[in-house]
């Protein structure tokens, strides 16, 4: 449906799967719905995703999809969409965690099936289109600004229940635009920047670092398409096979210490990857090389916002909340998120006043989960205590763990 006069009742930024799901949702409720992504040739930010257009057609760094994803893209009505899209199917994973032995985790043992290695362009590109079926308007290499973002606008947004959320559509050329719209969902990914222009503040956990490269094969034959983790000393890396047969490899460490400018180097980050020598005995048969396409460097820190939700504006997906790559969450938050606050919108608009503390109240509760299990997970690798990687995650979870005590005694 076409917004007139510039007005739409939720204007979301951020086309990633976050967005993009909030949209699906809002516009089959009859929502008048502007998404707007940074990208316009289906690789938008969001989701913890990484993009550089240089590196080949609207190559995304993405991530596993975990089978019980599937029950959300169902519920969102995309499932059979993504499955006939050509991703590659996951089998598992494979471990080298805790010990010099391998942990297996079948995908076919579990309920929902295998898992998928997605295309990320493409898997993001499928949702908007989704989106666009819906009904919502999609507006590509354009981003949203907060025009007016002030106390006395939220005062007036939760009293009158006006239009008041004054933005400003800014394309990649061209004039801005004005735009009003009763609600205001940020998909921005990390830099949650339309959040933080209304007052809340991003919380980061840790500072890990991930270097990642693309390998192509010299050798045919590599058809392991389960999600590969080996610790080393100062870190971890990952490892998945791409849709493109190419071989993603990705070492995480810790930004105090890491060599970026010697990571960035192919021969640098290649050399290091014989610190994994289960990984690296893999891309060996293969005679992997690394491919045209030189390192790249992302932030992979976990962070939480203070408040995922205010006067009439949400946060969902890494805006609201960002996972350690590790715990293999992003993608499925971003769908759950997005689909959340389509839901706390849908309740604020038929009377429910305390829809978005409800929601932000909720996100905090899944970020604490979250931080418990990641540290236990952490807290499974003891080969190396004295390392700085992983002394400084043993100080993070003591803390973690004090801190919680303290909470449950009241102190």
């Amino acid at each position: 449906m076409a917004l007139a006069a510039g007005c739409s009742d939720v204007a979301i930024a951020g086309g990633g799967p976050a967005g993009a799901a909030a949209a699906i949702a809002l516009a089959r409720e009859g929502r008048r719905v502007l998404l707007v992504d940074a990208s316009g040739d289906g690789a938008g930010a969001g989701a913890g995703g990484v993009t550089h257009a240089h590196e080949g057609p609207r190559f995304r760094v993405g991530e596993g999809l975990p089978p019980s994803a599937r029950a959300l893209l169902r519920e969102l009505g995309v499932l059979e969409r993504v499955l006939g899209d050509g991703h590659r199917a996951s089998a598992g994973t494979v471990a080298f965690w805790g010990a010099a032995t391998p942990h297996f985790n079948d995908f076919i043992t579990q309920l929902h099936g295998s898992g998928l290695q997605l295309d990320r362009a493409r898997f993001d590109a499928s949702l908007r289109e989704a989106a666009v079926a819906a009904g919502a308007e999609l507006v590509e290499s354009a981003r949203l600004r907060v025009v007016a973002a002030d106390a006395l606008a939220a005062i007036a947004i939760e009293t009158t229940g006006r239009v008041s959320h004054q933005l400003s559509l800014c394309p990649a050329e061209g004039a801005p635009k004005p735009i009003e719209s009763r609600w205001l969902i940020d998909a921005s990914g990390r830099a949650a920047s339309l959040a933080r222009s209304l007052g809340a503040a991003s919380v980061r956990y840790d500072r890990l670092l991930a270097f990642y490269l693309r390998l192509q094969a010299q050798t045919p034959g590599d058809q392991d398409g389960r999600s590969w983790v080996e610790a080393v000393e100062d870190g971890w890396w990952y490892s998945v096979l791409l849709p493109s047969n190419e071989r993603l490899v990705a070492f995480f460490c810790d930004r105090a210490t890491a060599r970026r400018d010697a990571l960035l180097d192919a021969s640098a980050l290649w050399e290091a990857l014989r610190g994994a020598p289960n990984l690296h005995a893999l891309c060996n048969q293969y005679r992997y090389r690394p491919g045209i396409a030189g390192p790249r460097a992302a932030d992979a820190s976990s962070r939480v916002l203070d408040k995922a939700g205010g006067a009439r504006w949400l946060a969902v997906g890494d805006a609201a909340l960002a996972f350690d790559p590790l715990s293999s969450k992003g993608i499925s938050s971003a769908l759950y998120t997005g689909l959340q606050a389509a839901r706390t919108v849908i309740a604020a608009d038929h009377g429910d006043s305390a829809a978005v503390a409800r929601y932000a109240a909720h996100v905090r509760d899944v970020h604490r989960v979250y931080r418990e299990q990641l540290r236990a997970f952490y807290a499974m690798e003891q080969r190396w205590p004295d390392a700085a990687f992983w002394a400084a995650r043993v100080a993070e979870s003591t803390a973690l763990h004090d801190r919680a005590r303290s909470m449950s005694e009241g102190r």
